[in-house]
């Protein structure tokens, strides 16, 4: 799995990472005239809301083709730039009054690199606004279907061959610090809790939705992940969540997540 394989399917799965993106907008209340760069722009959906804020430039990068690809062909006669590219890769200098970086910043592979990147991106008072899930136990709805397979016959020797690719902090003074280490004015952060309400079925789909291309991609295995594997995974994952609903059949679905705005001074 990775984000090409699912991008036809994002917008309608992302539930979570748009809702979330809505309160990050609010944060940076993104001005008539600003250049904004989306970083990790996915298929484009905050994207084509940005720039129906702003007359400024509006740019969109994103590693996945696949996403690019979506994106590209939802925001014909927009007037945005889309660009296969990861944070890690970004030469931008002094462009962009505003980054919008929503649900990406914990895919990043060397984290302080692409956040100087960022830092060099933005223009002399330009600001940074970054949405990601926070701790290890980023969704405890999650880690508790991981635990299952990680017990399972039938996944626990390959799945014990996994290593996490995700990048998270334990508390709100931590990405505070991450982003004042690279030069960053931290103007607000606030590390809680989300909790939403979803049937089993749709909570599987959430998952599908991002968590997956870490936990079934050959990447992040050293030993090889069979169609069995992937199979069962999948099974005891959705099992999982069918067994976390309430009588009334709803599941709690709760999400760690660190909003933070810094500026470039």
């Amino acid at each position: 799995m990775d984000f090409s394989k699912i991008s036809a399917d994002y917008e309608k799965y992302a539930t979570i990472q748009k809702s979330a993106s809505y309160v990050l907008l609010n944060l940076l209340k993104i001005k008539n005239e600003e250049d904004v760069l989306d970083l990790g722009c996915g298929t484009g959906h905050i994207t084509r809301v940005i720039r129906k804020m702003t007359k400024g430039k509006v740019v969109g990068i994103d590693p996945s083709e696949g996403m690019i690809k979506e994106a590209i062909a939802k925001s014909r006669g927009m007037e945005i730039v889309y660009e296969v590219k990861s944070a890690e890769e970004m030469d931008y200098y002094e462009d962009f009054d505003v980054i919008f970086c929503n649900s990406t910043l914990q895919w990043f592979n060397d984290p302080e690199k692409a956040l100087r990147n960022c830092y060099k991106a933005l223009k002399k008072g330009g600001r940074i606004g970054v949405q990601a899930p926070a701790k290890r136990v980023y969704s405890p709805n999650f880690i508790k279907a991981i635990s299952k397979v990680s017990e399972d016959e039938r996944t626990k020797y390959i799945f014990n061959h996994f290593k996490e690719p995700w990048f998270f902090l334990e508390t709100e003074d931590e990405y505070v610090r991450f982003f004042e280490k690279v030069g960053f004015k931290v103007t607000f952060s606030k590390l809680e809790t989300v909790t939403t309400y979803h049937t089993p079925e749709e909570v599987f789909k959430i998952f599908l939705s991002g968590a997956v291309v870490g936990y079934l991609n050959q990447q992040y295995y050293d030993v090889e992940i069979t169609e069995g594997y992937i199979s069962a995974f999948k099974e005891i994952v959705r099992k999982s969540f069918e067994d976390q609903a309430g009588e009334d059949g709803i599941v709690e679905l709760k999400f760690n997540r660190i909003f933070l705005i810094a500026l470039r001074v």
